[in-house]
């Protein structure tokens, strides 16, 4: 995985793409910038120092958002794996979508409230003693009056109800697209028509964005976006992500409909591929992945199952291990195995192989292997029944 984990909270792990330092970077950049227009008698080490500070609060803010999401869902009984900070902000990364409408309702409004609370918080503090008459979001005029405290917390009160306001733009998968789904959704009844219409109104945004970013280009100013080139290129940038998270979504829940009704043991593989615990990894190689169009088989020893190898155990192993080791070394054991039962659905089996990003699933009815569902089984069910509409 790229990127690094800054730990856990509520049990929810937290990670930074590497992405995520380019936009820090920039937003810092800006900030300094802005900071020695508005005051050009502070030192360059406090424009600097001001800048790195409010970057890095203005991602906890990001952070918080995404938090208030997951936090919400959790309590609603959908796991959260983690939360990733990248180029485009955050994600949370919830590994089911919502049962219900209230529940997708509830889940994606939090983040926007959670923006526009803590935005009304830092502008209290940016404000100080400023008369309460001036209450606003903050201009250059106001900004330039304020010490170098107030000023920060008054530029992240700003840029917090932008985000607030921005993820309610209904443009699925946004915070306000998904609202927009809940309503459709409740309406209709129909999970998957609902988010078909929030994710054509989603590209439709999508690419008004991108239209948006085309003119910018050209010098030409848009209200709330400016104009200029690297404002339109980021435009572009935002407007060509929503169009394919859009796209997406809607394709992960038209699977998710047709996955739902079909029992795992209804396209699983029944031949459960075997070789044996003491079996040398050479000769798994040569003679079991080499000459079938097995990748993973299940590992016993004399009549009891102990584990499951794969080819991707295999490329962990180096040449000199491959040779002087046995599967028994390599194999991923029982105890740590992810299983699924033969009567639950496809769909199901299908989040436990994204989320754990594995290519296989031994299906266990009792104590029992009865067969091994592999992600290309669920594809090839797929495209059958793209094939017949």
């Amino acid at each position: 995985m790229n990127g690094f984990r800054l730990g856990k909270f509520f049990g929810i792990d937290l990670r930074i793409d590497w992405s995520w330092l380019l936009i820090f970077a920039l937003v810092s950049w800006s900030l300094n910038s802005m900071f020695r227009e508005l005051h050009p008698e502070w030192t360059a080490s406090a424009q600097w120092s001001l800048a790195l500070v409010g970057a890095l609060l203005f991602f906890i803010s990001v952070l918080a958002h995404e938090l208030a999401h997951s936090v919400v869902a959790r309590a609603r009984g959908i796991p959260v794996k983690n939360i990733t900070l990248f180029l485009f902000g955050g994600v949370s990364n919830i590994q089911k979508e919502p049962t219900s409408p209230i529940s997708e309702l509830v889940i994606a409004i939090v983040g926007p409230l959670t923006s526009f609370l803590l935005g009304g918080i830092f502008l209290a503090l940016g404000l100080g003693s400023v008369a309460l008459s001036n209450i606003s979001l903050p201009t250059s005029g106001l900004l330039s009056q304020l010490g170098p405290v107030n000023t920060m917390f008054m530029w992240l009160g700003s840029v917090n109800i932008l985000l607030g306001i921005f993820n309610l733009i209904p443009g699925f998968p946004l915070d306000g697209g998904r609202v927009l789904r809940s309503i459709l959704w409740a309406v209709t009844k129909d999970e998957v028509k609902a988010t078909r219409w929030a994710s054509i109104v989603g590209q439709g945004i999508a690419w008004l964005l991108i239209l948006a970013g085309i003119f910018m280009l050209f010098g030409v100013q848009i209200p709330l976006l400016g104009s200029g080139i690297i404002n339109g290129v980021w435009i572009i940038f935002i407007g060509w992500f929503l169009q394919n998270a859009a796209v997406q979504n809607y394709q992960k829940a038209l699977v998710q409909d047709i996955l739902g009704n079909v029992p795992v043991e209804r396209i699983m593989n029944p031949d459960v591929p075997v070789v044996s615990a003491d079996l040398k990894v050479d000769d798994l190689v040569e003679t079991y992945i080499m000459k079938t169009d097995n990748q993973a088989f299940m590992v016993f020893d004399g009549d009891r199952m102990v584990g499951l190898v794969s080819i991707d155990d295999v490329r962990k192993s180096s040449n000199e291990e491959r040779q002087n080791k046995i599967v028994r070394d390599i194999m991923t054991p029982s105890k740590e195995l992810v299983v699924i039962a033969p009567n639950e659905n496809a769909a199901e089996a299908l989040d436990r192989l994204q989320n754990r990003s594995i290519r296989q699933l031994p299906v266990v009815n009792g104590n029992r292997i009865v067969g091994l569902l592999r992600r290309k089984d669920i594809l090839r069910w797929l495209e059958l029944q793209s094939q017949s509409g």
